[in-house]
């Protein structure tokens, strides 16, 4: 066995992979940047070697720099994690050039599944089925017209090389194919340093559906089940689960014989992940295959036992498969929420800074259920500009599908973020969603439910009577200690007034009167005209999550989770993608607050302002021009993404305030408009 590995990654990833070395008595070596000479994969491993500036460019993707590494530290072996040099055959023959091993398959298979038009015609030639489209190059965006035409709209456009969602989008007519061409080679060429680009047929009301091989150098090649990958932003997985809600056992079959079949066709060996686009009928189409551990290998991990690392490292140790295929069994049901520092209300743009506030739910290993975070961050670490914006894997386990549901509603509950933009609410509300919940998703969920972005979670009666009483509780428990406060150094004993008390509560601008009686166990509580609630709770002041369990009118016992946090005069509480603002007043104060006027939010519709912290790539229009409403004024580049801004209405470029190339901050001006 290698007695020192080094890994050629970042993050998150570097640390799960820390992990499992450690596990199998190995000596662990991280690379880093300047940006991450305090991060977590470098304090995790046994020793670090700094590879450059900031920029990926300049770090994590310079072979040279990678493999310099390996001779300073005397590693035998190179685990790529996924991204940057991890699908780069180049970096393959450089490692066998300096007698380093490369933890992943054979030249073979990463350059021919790497190129994405190579590998549709490996597949078809295999016997595995292929989507319609195009497979030569795209040259220009009229020829990217033609063909989509020729093809028929839907298409989408991808680049040849890389993955996680960059250099793709979807066109609908010539105009989106011309833009999408544009952008689709920019990210490709940012991302991949390759521009090249292929179209192919689009399929509608589709499911992401990706089967985990696993094959070794002796001929022996299994599958693992699948993962469902429907749950996406922008091309980009954003919750995974294992197994899929959607195939029955004959399809599964199926699927995972053609994964099998396509690794073999190219001698494939190491983890790797078969891609499928299913329709409805269960269909299923080739779409890609991935030449490294993905990002959800985890929730694989959980239904069938097997550490995915472990299995690769053995495997470029020249070891057999211990594993048959009448070995895998599918076990549960795991669930993977990946955490991204970005806004879901601000349209889900990046956001960086420091996490002034970092503690994930703690982890456990039960019988009924697990809850993992993969993360490669700690509070107080900052997040980036330079890197991809995923800050965490949440996972859970659990017997069944229901049940792992449960189980992350409550872990993203219970999940504390603070100083940047999450997407935490935005996940919760997922969970929570009762078309999620059926297993009735497809890649448009995210575009069906939420087209006008995400805004929140509404209440229900359900959370509308947690909130209020969460809300009572806390203020009956600081009102309860400010009378003790007042009464010590008397002398004497005194009774706490317990109420019944009369009061308000204010939850978005409506009031909810109430009656409420203290006890030794939290409070009992009504609204008016309703029966008596229970809502029991050991949360003191100062705790930023309240463990409740709420007795209702039912008679069944609702345990829940929130987090909450005191405002200048009230209580911000957060669960289930809810997040809003409460207070408790007396009856007279809520008949003057309903008095108080509604502050109005500023105009900035005279502004172009930038929504993220990014590089000023392009502005497409000059001073003195007319734009039209939805027109595209500039591109910023945050965290290796293109976001086109486009004009909220029609008018005049009255002045523009920023340089191509200028870094930009949250809210800075890039333009101003005057009237039409």
């Amino acid at each position: 066995m290698f007695k020192k590995i080094l890994i050629a990654n970042r993050g998150e990833i570097a640390c799960r992979v820390i992990r499992s070395a450690r596990k199998m008595g190995i000596t662990t070596v991280a690379v880093y940047s300047d940006a991450d000479a305090q991060a977590q994969h470098v304090k995790q491993a046994d020793e670090a070697v700094h590879i450059g500036n900031s920029p990926a460019s300049e770090s994590y993707l310079v072979i040279d720099k990678i493999i310099d590494a390996c001779k300073q530290s005397g590693a035998e072996a190179v685990h790529p994690g996924y991204g940057f040099l991890s699908e780069r055959v180049e970096f393959k023959k450089r490692l066998a050039e300096a007698g380093v091993v490369f933890i992943g398959p054979g030249e073979q298979a990463i350059e021919a599944m790497g190129d994405k038009i190579t590998s549709k015609k490996i597949a078809a030639d295999a016997g595995v089925t292929t989507v319609p489209g195009f497979m030569g190059l795209i040259d220009s965006a009229d020829h990217a017209v033609k063909i989509a035409t020729d093809i028929g709209y839907p298409v989408m456009i991808k680049a040849s090389a890389g993955g996680g969602g960059k250099g793709m989008r979807i066109a609908w007519n010539d105009a989106e194919a011309r833009e999408g061409y544009d952008r689709s080679r920019s990210e490709a060429q940012s991302s991949f340093g390759d521009d090249r680009l292929f179209i192919e047929k689009f399929v509608t009301e589709p499911r992401h559906i990706e089967i985990q091989v696993l094959a070794d150098s002796f001929g022996n090649t299994i599958y693992l089940g699948e993962r469902e990958c429907s749950i996406q932003r922008r091309n980009q997985k954003v919750i995974e689960e294992a197994p899929s809600p959607f195939l029955d056992a004959a399809t599964r079959t199926r699927m995972g014989e053609e994964a099998v079949a396509l690794s073999k066709a190219v001698n494939y060996e190491s983890a790797g992940t078969v891609e499928f686009i299913v329709d409805k009928d269960r269909n299923f189409y080739f779409l890609e295959m991935n030449t490294r551990l993905q990002v959800e290998h985890p929730v694989t991990e959980m239904i069938t036992g097997v550490d995915l690392v472990e299995q690769m490292i053995r495997v470029a140790n020249g070891e057999k498969l211990s594993l048959k295929q009448e070995d895998i069994e599918l076990n549960g049901w795991a669930m993977e929420s990946r955490l991204y520092a970005e806004d879901p209300y601000r349209n889900f743009l990046p956001s960086i800074g420091r996490l002034v506030k970092y503690r994930p739910p703690k982890e456990v290993n039960l019988a009924n259920k697990v809850v993992r975070n993969d993360t490669g961050v700690v509070e107080g670490d900052e997040i980036s500009l330079f890197y991809d914006p995923m800050i965490a894997k949440l996972c859970t386990w659990s017997n069944t599908r229901e049940l792992a549901i449960d189980e992350m509603s409550t872990a993203l509950d219970q999940f504390e973020l603070e100083g940047i933009g999450h997407n935490i609410p935005f996940l919760s509300a997922v969970m929570r969603h009762e078309r999620f919940k059926s297993g009735n998703i497809t890649t448009a969920f995210i575009d069906e439910e939420y087209p006008d972005g995400f805004n929140g979670v509404e209440f229900d009666d359900g959370s509308l009577l947690k909130a209020i009483a969460v809300s009572l509780f806390t203020y009956s428990v600081e009102q309860t200690r400010m009378a003790v406060a007042g009464m010590s150094g008397l002398g004497r004993d005194h009774t706490i007034n317990k109420g019944p008390f009369d009061r308000v509560v204010r939850i978005n601008r409506e009031n909810h009167r109430v009656t409420y009686t203290a006890n030794d166990e939290g409070i009992s509580f009504a609204l008016a005209g309703d029966e008596s609630m229970q809502l029991k709770s050991h949360w003191l002041p100062g705790d930023t999550l309240i463990h409740a369990q709420l007795e209702m009118a039912d008679s069944i016992n609702h345990a829940f989770t929130a987090k909450i946090n005191t405002t200048i005069d009230g209580y911000r509480i957060r669960m289930g993608g809810i997040d809003a603002n409460t207070l408790v007043l007396s009856v007279a104060d809520a008949e003057l607050h309903d008095l108080l006027p509604e502050k109005e939010a500023a105009d900035t519709s005279k502004y172009l302002l930038c929504p993220m912290p990014g590089l000023l790539l392009s502005l497409m229009v000059a001073e003195g021009d007319a734009v039209e409403e939805g027109q595209a004024l500039a591109i910023v580049e945050a965290m290796k993404m293109e976001n086109v801004l486009r004009a909220e209405k029609a008018g005049t470029v009255k002045s523009i305030r920023c340089a191509e190339g200028d870094s930009l901050a949250v809210d800075e001006t890039i333009m101003e408009f005057g009237d039409e």
